[in-house]
């Protein structure tokens, strides 16, 4: 049987139909600060506005395969230049929204684009003075401001309303790309060294979206809450392009900081979302729980341990026992509206779907969520293969894996247990790389994740850690960090761990400690929270090691962590110590560091 979703060969054929078949539901939602209200556009009015900007593009005279770039939030203007670059075979180049001027520029001169759009004179203008030349630059366009004028570069710039009315005259636009015509240059944000550039085709992203439908099938009336930023692979293909072939509707949020009240507001049917934020809100509930009464809480837990049974047995996976056990027939039921569905709800009433994706997911997250009702489906993938190349399915969601390859794309593992996969999602190549992209295939062309995995269960993929990140002592003992930070988050006391080691005789941790148990735990010591040498001090030091080793207890001997340093300050996408999909950059982090982590090495440690 054929489904729509295999029809299309190039995206501009996804708003093309949508727009044809659902004109006035609704296609995007955001918030509107002046009002203090939520608008929405329709799918005609959308591509009314996509038509203005295809012209405006047509009448620069650009060229098919003309790279055209954007430094833009998440919103409406970032579809709208997306969609009309796409339809008139111009190649986007998506900016991190967030990042440094330098890292910008590389990009610009990198892919050679010839346009830019971004918000303000002033963020323009940290470009043209943070010391690069940008020679392949044309024009600059300002989506919040009238603006306009000439840098000292040369390269005009202008308002977006002054830029759109160039078009007015224009009565013929360009054809839609072909299938292998480049869709995007999405580079890379990566944890080291600077960014390449993936180029991926229109039958690379297409493909992957087909591909997710087998998972997830989508239609009109499901909704999205969108706050990933649009720069990512993961957020473009799973929520947007997806959203825009179903007709689905789609709703910015306001950010991180409010996306319970986005979640409560929207109600959503479908969220993609980086383990970071559904940990967040683990901490939170596991903060409410920590000061409920001795009955409240008691309840609380059952609620999760029969939750977590129920999820176990619907998904085949190895129930865990216990004494109450034969109870559940009788308690599930209750325990499920009374407390699993408050938490559920925190995601709305109408969630469906909750996918997790661009880093790993700690498991004891994952099996709270899973257990209250609210199955977490993680996914896996890299930018290189339009992202998406796992994905947990309904029925047979393991949380300790990331699910099984989508259809049409082949798995299978290489030296070191590295995953290779292949499919006609899997990248055209780095732009202006040949020997990286060379480098990222195996001589019979399957790409190298450099990610070790097994595959042992079912076919499922699981994933045990990023090859170059397993850490080798100076005694030659090999421990994956991850699965030891994830083990000492555990401990609701640590919000943010990295664990330390390579080419040292013993692993030790940097830590970030959450507040208000800091508070507690600097109270149950008699030590001053506010002084600085606290977190230095001998009796605070130690009585963190214990809790870590407390939390570490099933790892082997070497692999505990036998010193530890409390860092001040959480590690952020803003202070360059997270990427935006909230994956530590541990060589940044190291470099900050580097005085406390050399001082945990000298002596023996704890």
């Amino acid at each position: 049987m054929t489904r729509f979703i295999d029809e299309f060969t190039v995206l501009p054929e996804f708003l093309e139909r949508t727009a044809r078949i659902y004109p006035d539901r609704k296609a995007y939602m955001w918030y509107e600060h002046r009002t203090n209200a939520w608008v929405s556009m329709t799918w005609r009015e959308f591509s009314v506005s996509v038509l203005r900007w295809r012209k405006a593009f047509a009448a620069m005279g650009l060229k098919s395969g003309t790279r055209v770039a954007m430094l833009l939030p998440n919103g409406l203007d970032a579809l709208t230049f997306d969609q009309a670059a796409l339809a008139n075979g111009l190649v986007p180049v998506p900016l991190h929204a967030i990042d440094t001027a330098g890292s910008s520029c590389f990009i610009l001169n990198d892919s050679q684009a010839e346009f830019l759009v971004t918000v303000s004179f002033a963020r323009w203008n940290a470009l043209a003075q943070c010391g690069t030349p940008l020679p392949h630059l044309k024009q600059v366009v300002l989506t919040h401001e009238a603006e306009s004028g000439v840098s000292q570069d040369h390269i005009p710039y202008c308002g977006l309303e002054e830029w759109l009315a160039t078009g007015n005259h224009v009565t013929e636009l360009p054809p839609f790309p072909k299938p292998d015509d480049l869709a995007a240059i999405v580079y890379t944000s990566g944890t080291t060294g600077r960014p390449k550039g993936v180029m991926l085709t229109h039958e690379n992203v297409v493909s992957n979206v087909r591909q997710m439908f087998y998972y997830e099938p989508l239609t009109e009336n499901d909704v999205y809450l969108s706050f990933l930023p649009l720069s990512h692979t993961f957020e473009r293909t799973a929520s947007y392009y997806a959203a825009t072939a179903a007709g689905a509707a789609l709703a910015f949020s306001r950010g991180v900081g409010q996306i319970q009240d986005d979640l409560r507001e929207i109600n959503p049917t479908i969220m993609c979302s980086v383990p970071r934020v559904f940990e967040r809100l683990h901490n939170q509930l596991m903060e409410l729980r920590h000061k409920m009464p001795r009955k409240k809480g008691y309840f609380f837990d059952w609620a999760q341990e029969v939750g977590w049974r129920n999820f176990c047995r619907r998904n085949s996976l190895p129930v865990e026992h216990s004494a109450r056990e034969f109870l559940d027939p009788f308690v599930s039921g209750y325990l499920q509206r009374k407390i699993g569905n408050s938490v559920k709800g925190i995601f709305g009433n109408r969630i469906r779907t909750l996918f997790a994706g661009g880093a790993a997911l700690n498991y004891s997250v994952a099996k709270f969520f899973c257990g209250m009702g609210a199955p977490v489906r993680q996914g896996y993938g890299l930018t290189e293969s339009s992202p998406l190349i796992s994905l947990s399915e309904e029925v047979g969601n393991h949380p300790l894996t990331v699910g099984r390859p989508l259809p049409g794309i082949e798995a299978r593992l290489g030296e070191a247990d590295e995953l290779q996969v292949r499919g006609p999602q899997v990248m055209k190549g780095y732009w202006g790389r040949p020997e990286d992209t060379a480098r990222a295939f195996t001589e019979d062309g399957w790409l190298r994740t450099g990610d070790q995995a097994d595959l042992s269960d079912g076919g499922r993929i699981r994933i045990k850690g990023r090859i170059k990140e397993i850490i080798v002592t100076s005694v030659g003992e090999k421990v994956s960090p991850v699965d030891l930070e994830f083990a000492i988050q555990e401990d609701p006391l640590f919000d943010q761990v990295m664990v330390v080691g390579e080419n040292r005789p013993y692993v030790a941790a940097l830590v970030v400690v959450n507040k208000s148990r800091w508070l507690a735990l600097c109270e149950d010591l008699q030590l001053d929270p506010n002084d600085p040498s606290t977190m230095g001090c001998r009796a605070m030091r130690n009585a963190v090691i214990k809790r870590i080793r407390t939390a570490t207890k099933d790892f082997p001997r070497y692999g505990q962590p036998r010193n530890v340093a409390i860092v001040p300050d959480a590690w952020t996408v803003d202070n360059g110590l997270l990427t935006t999909t909230m994956k530590l950059k541990r060589r940044q982090i190291a470099e900050r560091y580097a005085s406390e982590i050399d001082e945990l090495f000298i002596g023996h440690g704890a």
